[in-house]
């Protein structure tokens, strides 16, 4: 275990910093900026990306890596080590715009339908690596727990598996179509954490790293807890969860500068 696992003695709380479009074509800058070399386009109307490894290092079909949440300003800066690192190893990262959707189906039909894109019309591969930030983990969980035969693996950076703990039944109702307390009684049906025992039983793969302190996505309720319905169903070999000792969410340089993670992404990305 690398030092991704030490206690930070500063907590860092600097805001996000501006973005760097890199070579991106300028005709695809009002569609999204990006921090690294790619290409914005449009899926369903929406904004998606790509993060292009350097043209002697892609191949087909080409590795990839499914990224959420691709809101307007993510990936950000902070992401910049560990999308050169994607892409020094040969592998893309992509992404789609699905608003704050927070695993919805209508997120689940978007992610489908960049999938369908990149595999279908550009030599993707057929299973990416799947990686959320944040609340980016209910859209890849969702989008995996409906799809397990197309998932090489989940990388996961403090990640939401259970929508009640962020953002909350009543934001995440709105996005669903119901009301909050219908989506209380279909907790079952739509709550990402309720939904992985497909993941579970193909054994996908997943890594994690989520800090111990952390209020606004608690450790308990989702990574922790993901793990341990993995080890209930004797697949808990399947989880590598890495435990950032007195961190929360925040702007850690540890958290974005895991080589486990990014070790574990490419590896699952190129089907190793």
């Amino acid at each position: 275990m690398r030092h991704c696992l030490a206690i930070a003695l500063v907590f860092a709380s600097a805001p996000v910093l501006a973005q760097d479009s890199g070579n991106q074509d300028p005709a695809s800058l009002a569609i999204k900026k990006l921090i690294l070399p790619g290409e914005a386009f449009r899926v369903e109307g929406r904004p998606a990306f790509i993060l292009w490894p350097a043209k002697e290092l892609r191949r087909t079909p080409q590795p990839w890596i499914m990224y959420g949440p691709t809101l307007p300003g993510y990936p950000d800066s902070h992401e910049k080590w560990m999308h050169e690192k994607f892409l020094a190893a040969g592998v893309a990262v992509a992404g789609i715009d699905v608003d704050e959707a927070y695993g919805s189906p209508r997120s689940q039909m978007l992610f489908t339908s960049l999938y369908n894109e990149l595999t279908r019309n550009r030599g993707f591969a057929a299973k990416p690596c799947l990686l959320g930030r944040s609340r980016g983990g209910l859209w890849v969980t969702s989008w995996a727990a409906a799809n397990p035969d197309k998932v090489a693996g989940i990388a996961g950076i403090y990640p939401v598996f259970d929508f009640r703990t962020y953002p909350g039944l009543e934001k995440a109702a709105p996005a669903y179509g119901v009301t909050p307390a219908e989506l209380q009684d279909r907790l079952t049906e739509l709550n990402p954490i309720e939904r992985i025992g497909g993941l579970i039983k193909a054994r996908v793969p997943i890594c994690i790293i989520h800090g111990d302190d952390d209020k606004v996505v608690p450790l308990k309720e989702n990574s922790a807890e993901l793990l341990a319905r993995y080890e209930a169903a004797g697949a808990k070999d399947s989880v590598q969860l890495i435990i950032a000792r007195g961190q929360g969410h925040n702007f850690w340089e540890g958290f974005f500068h895991c080589q486990e993670l990014v070790d574990f992404a490419i590896a699952r990305a190129k089907g190793e």
